[in-house]
């Protein structure tokens, strides 16, 4: 018998007996299946994650299932104001063990089960929406190198979820790798050169020293005399991802001296201790606010004695308020109209316990005219959580630290989110990490 042999299953070796060519594809093809098993629905049936506050215990690890599935190749359905803002897929075995070893609470509905929570859903009388989120968001995090995932609280969640995400810091920014991205998350970072304004109170501690030193290092590599002459070029880099369709996300300091940065384009801004050089005193009357993202008509404050950049912040108005009275409310979007704050908004609680950072929250009086706020405490007259477009992107600002530690301290112990597996205020930085996978669709407004 001649030798046969089966090329499109790549270098197999001539055969001459065809019962042993038989079994070699049917090995292969019970192999095939097995790997596939992840991405192909065993059933007709629909795996369905609900989000409520009454179902769900593990709320941060859902969203972990839901981009794990999108990285299989499925397609997924966010069920917007449906149980909290749950999510549907097809019944794969690959998800449901996952769901189990990550304790996910989830459930199997058949097909005409599926179709009734759909049709309630885009019910004209419920305010709800079915998005498709299709494709996982590239996700990187601007941080320093040295930095360990609990000292922010994005990079802590992405971890607890078991969403991946690379690190990339100034060199990669210079380098135009966000290119290689979608989504952006700011570390809370300071833009404007001052190395968070921190010199008044840790100017001698080792680590502020040596942060100093790593980022005069990283500037003069690249060319800039001063460390503000580096993080503006980085800013700008930042601006112009935003600008191209990038999804750019930032909490704490990262918010409002991002804004300054771009605003003092030009200006001297950072005193002696800083960069040398004294700061030019006419630098509040030069600031260019149209270049700003978020913010207009803010004070710098130029002391480097002081801990605060600007009046962006209400951190410093806000003295009378407890925590136990520290809470800010979620607008409820028309999902159908605006669906995207009707995304970032989603939650199984309309109320999220407040929470400090460097830059706590913004006040309303220098927001720009177009910035969607989604969060506030009206109290205060401050905004919490905000967005935007820019260019052929969006931006959205997130204030204060950690949504579980009220008052985060230098040294403080790291948050245990195994404590708060359920944390509303988490599930807004998981939102936005969700929100780049969405099929767009034409504004109703």
């Amino acid at each position: 018998m001649p030798y046969r042999c089966m090329p499109i299953f790549g270098n197999l070796r001539p055969v001459k007996n065809l019962m042993s060519v038989r079994k070699t594809l049917f090995l292969r093809c019970v192999a095939a299946l097995c790997c596939m098993s992840f991405a192909m629905p065993v059933w007709a049936n629909k795996i369905f994650i609900p989000m409520d506050a009454e179902t769900q215990t593990a709320h941060l690890k859902a969203y972990g299932i839901a981009y794990a599935a999108l990285k299989g190749g499925m397609q997924i359905d966010w069920l917007i104001n449906y149980k909290g803002g749950s999510f549907g897929m097809d019944q794969v075995e690959g998800v449901e063990r996952m769901c189990k070893l990550r304790g996910v609470a989830y459930e199997i509905k058949s097909d005409a089960e599926y179709s009734g929570i759909l049709n309630s859903i885009l019910d004209p009388d419920f305010n709800g929406d079915v998005i498709k989120l299709e494709k996982p968001p590239r996700i990187a995090v601007y941080t320093p190198p040295n930095k360990l995932p609990w000292d922010d609280a994005v990079t802590l969640v992405l971890t607890y979820a078991e969403i991946p995400f690379d690190k990339v810091y100034d060199d990669e920014l210079l380098k135009d790798d966000l290119a290689k991205y979608d989504w952006l998350h700011l570390h809370h970072e300071d833009f404007t050169g001052q190395y968070g304004k921190f010199w008044a109170s840790f100017r001698q501690e080792a680590w502020y020293q040596t942060d100093q030193k790593t980022a005069e290092a990283t500037a003069a590599r690249h060319g800039f005399k001063k460390v503000s002459q580096l993080k503006l070029a980085v800013a700008k880099k930042i601006r112009d991802f935003t600008a191209g369709g990038g999804y750019l996300f930032a909490m704490c300091s990262a918010t409002d001296s991002y804004d300054i940065a771009l605003a003092a384009d030009g200006v001297d801004i950072c005193e002696s201790m800083f960069d040398g050089d004294p700061a030019d005193q006419q630098a509040q009357q030069k600031l260019d606010f149209k270049k700003c993202f978020a913010f207009k008509d803010f004070n710098l404050v130029m002391s480097p004695m002081h801990y605060e950049y600007s009046t962006i912040d209400n951190t410093e108005f806000r003295t009378s308020i407890q925590p136990s009275i520290d809470y800010f409310s979620l607008f409820t979007f028309s999902a159908k109209f605006d669906p995207v704050p009707a995304m970032l908004c989603q939650n199984h609680t309309t109320t999220i316990k407040g929470f400090m950072g460097q830059t706590t929250a913004f006040r309303k009086d220098v927001l720009k005219s177009g910035v969607l706020v989604m969060g506030e405490y009206k109290p205060a007259n401050e905004a919490r959580y905000i967005h935007g477009e820019y260019g052929k992107g969006t931006w959205t600002f997130y204030g204060g630290h950690d949504p579980e530690d009220y008052q985060h301290m230098i040294h403080d112990p790291v948050t245990d989110l195994d404590l708060h597996p359920t944390s509303p205020g988490y599930r807004l930085i998981l939102n936005n990490v969700l929100f780049p996978a969405a099929r767009k669709k034409p504004r109703k407004t």
